[in-house]
């Protein structure tokens, strides 16, 4: 069965995570530094890890399996769940795939780079309206192509 495991530190699209989640029966588990407010019920758990760098990503790749869906902005973790056959998603409602984490994992380390040697680089764009649309409508592509893998 589909799971969906949010890296929920800084995620802009919990509540939207939630609504799809009831609409198709799916567990969703919250996985954070901290203790944030999730719906009441058995199908969302508030998973809260030790503080320190990576350890709520630790989690959740020790967990992602084939025909589960991850939320995250983090690249290194996308690349780890995609490895493990789940699907990835940012909150923009980009998916990472196969053929474009090496893409992200390289813009990442250029940036990076440029940080270091003391470069601005913005950072990223901010969260829009048309994000969360995009969002909603990514994740549900995801949970039907989860589904249909898993009829197979």
């Amino acid at each position: 069965m589909t799971a969906l495991f949010v890296d929920a530190d800084a995620c802009p699209v919990k509540e939207e995570v939630y609504r799809v989640a009831a609409r198709y029966g799916l567990a969703v588990f919250v996985v954070c530094n901290a203790w944030i407010r999730t719906p009441a019920g058995p199908m969302v758990s508030l998973v809260v890890v030790d503080q320190g760098p990576d350890v709520a990503d630790d989690w959740i790749a020790e967990r992602a399996a084939s025909g589960d869906i991850v939320i995250t902005a983090d690249i290194p973790l996308a690349q780890r769940v995609l490895a493990a056959g789940a699907q990835a998603l940012h909150p923009t409602g980009r998916p990472f795939t196969s053929d474009n984490i090496g893409g992200a994992l390289a813009s990442r380390a250029i940036a990076e780079h440029l940080r270091s040697m003391g470069e601005m680089t913005g950072g990223p764009k901010a969260f829009a309206a048309g994000d969360r649309s995009r969002f909603l409508q990514a994740l549900d592509a995801a949970v039907v192509r989860a589904r249909r893998g898993a009829a197979r």
